[in-house]
């Protein structure tokens, strides 16, 4: 049964938890932490740097009170770094509360580590030449068993203080009695459901459950006598939550001449040290690891005091304690206790995974768009120390390609860029649509206007050329006349250019250069004073598939427009040719005053110019525009009104297709 789990609801997916677990026990599937019960030693390093308490530890408060609730006496089992977390009660008020909330009999694991550590020197002693692991711990226990099972022979066979005690209990009251281990262990919970330690302890409770158990009862120093702990009491085995304290306890000091006995705690001290130890870099007899940094740091622990200070806390206790013993009964006590079995053994959990194919990892770093050295930024934001870990935990299961920030970062850019381009594009279509629909419209309305204005245009040109040939053309009448045919002619231009716009529906294209179109068209252009056309032809092939006599309007419209735009003031007309391997390019760019910005959305609607009455009919961008897309092209122009911020003029610039289909 899982020590523990997940709750999904809660989980922020920071990878905090993958980060700080030493197993490698929390995969990440769809996005959610999840914690796999086969590779949990329980360590709680997951509960600890949770910050939003989506890590939940396997709750024993109803059985306990289940327990509590019986007629049979059950006994509290206290570890020594109790002091750590009940810094505002007496030990003697504490005591007593658990006196209150049921519990029969209340001993000190404290004893438990005394026997433990005598157990410890005997076994160094009668073993010279072996090493060993020690095995107080039972997140390093379980660590060993899954992921170093070759180093199972070498771990201690000896039971934890916890277990220690719980067998004094049971020699003192018959095997019927209950035990209940309060701690500050998370791990000592999967200890408890070990099925080589069957029906030791009943139920395990850290230090925040006590509390929680205490607050549900009522239970407060006020309201109960104080009270000592059952015998045995212990001597320095209360140094035990202490790194470093088992050795003081079992009189095996750390010598660092020697190199003999070695003690490490800490998530990666820890998990450094037994690698070490497993390529025989560690040559030492014993080696005192821990998961925490000592027992005072462990995940059932809520008192938010430094580490130092909880050290003190200890201490000061056991100082306490040891001013007051008695060590004769002490001594006493453990020549009783020297047949007690406090053997355990341990079994092989192999959890290690095979290491994946070079290639795999490869393939898997390449995902996260990681290609070579310079691309590994070993940030660890994903959980893991290097990008290369984080391929691996991919290649076996572990984690997702998208827990690595910088390529999730690159690939959220790439979608909204790629989101942006396509709003964007949708816009234009949309715009393009419009117009199109907009063109359709008025180009059914040209074509009707210009059938209906075509016949009595044709009688007034008629008649009015009749009576010139009657009058004579000095007099107020025929210089009447005369404007009558001026108008009439001007009127069968708008209607040619109506039929014009109407009729623009089918494109004939064919192979033409280019370049010949454009001076093509520049020749039936009239020269103007002041005004210098340029042409330059940067084409690496002027050869383009268009219709010929639409583009040449098109140019046409753009040059005519350019050059009545500075036959004021003059300036330079260019036109630039350009082409890549799909488009041909025409910019026509003018030095004149430029266009308004507060005209510019109207520039290609129909019947729309900028020209005096009587200079232009508001339909030569229009159609010009309805031309460029007929041929899949796009027309786009930029202008500059302000010579504050440069030269004026405008620059419409055309891309066509080179081909039909390219």
């Amino acid at each position: 049964m899982a020590v523990v789990t997940t709750i999904k609801e809660r989980c922020r997916v920071c990878y905090t938890c993958v980060r700080e677990c030493p197993a490698k026990a929390i995969r990440i599937i769809d996005g959610q932490a999840e914690v796999m019960p086969e590779r949990c030693i329980g360590c709680g390093n997951c509960v600890r740097v949770c910050s939003q308490n989506a890590k939940q530890v396997r709750d024993c408060t109803a059985s306990a009170m289940a327990l509590l609730q019986e007629d049979s006496p059950v006994a509290a089992l206290v570890a020594p770094s109790f002091p750590a977390e009940f810094s505002e009660y007496g030990y003697a008020e504490f005591v007593g509360m658990l006196r209150a909330l049921g519990f029969s009999y209340v001993y000190e694991v404290a004893f438990g580590a005394d026997l433990v550590a005598r157990a410890y020197k005997q076994l160094l002693e009668n073993t010279p030449g072996s090493r060993y692991i020690a095995t107080t711990c039972p997140a390093i226990i379980a660590y060993v068993e899954r992921y170093y099972p070759e180093l199972v022979p070498m771990l201690a066979p000896i039971v934890s203080p916890m277990i220690a005690t719980a067998r004094v209990v049971r020699r003192i009251h018959g095997p019927e009695i209950r035990s209940i281990f309060i701690g500050p262990c998370i791990a000592k919970k999967g200890e408890m459901l070990s099925s080589l330690l069957p029906r030791e302890v009943s139920a395990t409770l850290a230090f925040s459950e006590l509390r929680l158990l205490f607050s549900l009862s009522g239970i407060t120093p006020e309201g109960t006598e104080p009270s000592d702990f059952d015998p045995p009491h212990s001597g320095q085995g209360m140094l035990f939550p202490i790194s470093g304290g088992m050795l003081q306890a079992a009189n095996l000091p750390e010598d660092l001449m020697s190199g003999e006995i070695v003690a490490a705690e800490g998530r990666e001290p820890f998990v450094d040290a037994i690698r070490e130890f497993q390529s025989a870099d560690v040559d030492v007899a014993l080696l005192e690891v821990l998961a925490c940094q000592g027992c005072i740091s462990g995940p059932g622990i809520t008192n938010p005091a430094p580490l130092f200070r909880r050290r003190s806390l200890v201490s000061r206790y056991a100082r306490q304690r040891a001013a007051a013993a008695d060590h004769n009964a002490w001594f006493a006590e453990m020549q009783r206790y020297g047949d007690l079995n406090l053997t355990r053994r341990f079994q092989v959990k192999d959890q290690r995974l095979a290491l994946p194919s070079e290639e795999d990892v490869q393939k898997a770093l390449e995902t996260m768009n990681k290609y070579g050295p310079e691309d590994y930024l070993n940030c660890g934001a994903c959980g893991y120390d290097t990008c290369r870990e984080h391929a691996i935990a991919i290649c076996k299961g572990l984690a997702e390609t998208e827990m690595c920030l910088p390529y999730t970062i690159e690939e959220l850019k790439r979608a909204v860029g790629d989101l942006a381009l396509s709003n964007t594009q949708l816009k234009k279509t949309q715009q393009a649509l419009m117009h199109s629909e907009k063109l359709a419209s008025m180009g059914q309305l040209a074509a009707g206007i210009a059938h209906e204005l075509n016949n009595p245009l044709g009688v007034v040109l008629m008649y009015s050329h009749l009576l010139k040939r009657e009058i004579d053309d000095a007099g107020k009448l025929g210089q009447d006349l005369n404007t009558i045919v001026e108008q009439a002619d001007r009127c069968k231009k708008i209607v040619a250019g109506l039929l014009h716009f109407a009729r623009q529906n089918k494109v004939q294209r064919q192979a033409v250069n280019l370049d010949s179109v454009v001076r093509a068209c520049l020749k039936g252009c009239p020269a103007r004073d002041g005004i210098r056309i340029d042409v330059l032809n940067k084409m690496s092939d002027p050869v383009v598939e268009i219709d010929r006599d639409q583009i040449t309007q098109v140019i046409l419209n753009l040059v005519n427009n350019a050059l009545d735009a500075m036959t004021t003031s003059g300036g330079v007309l260019t036109l630039t040719l350009s082409d890549t391997d799909k488009q041909a390019l025409i910019e026509v760019q003018d030095t004149g005053p430029g266009i308004p910005e507060d005209i510019v959305k109207k520039i290609f609607e129909p019947f729309f110019t900028t020209k005096s009455i009587g200079k232009g009919t508001g339909l030569g961008l229009s159609i010009t525009y309805g031309i460029v897309k007929m041929h899949s092209g796009d027309i786009r122009f930029t202008s500059n009104c302000d010579p504050a911020k440069g030269p004026t003029g405008a620059k419409f610039t055309v891309m066509l297709p080179r081909f039909e289909h390219g």
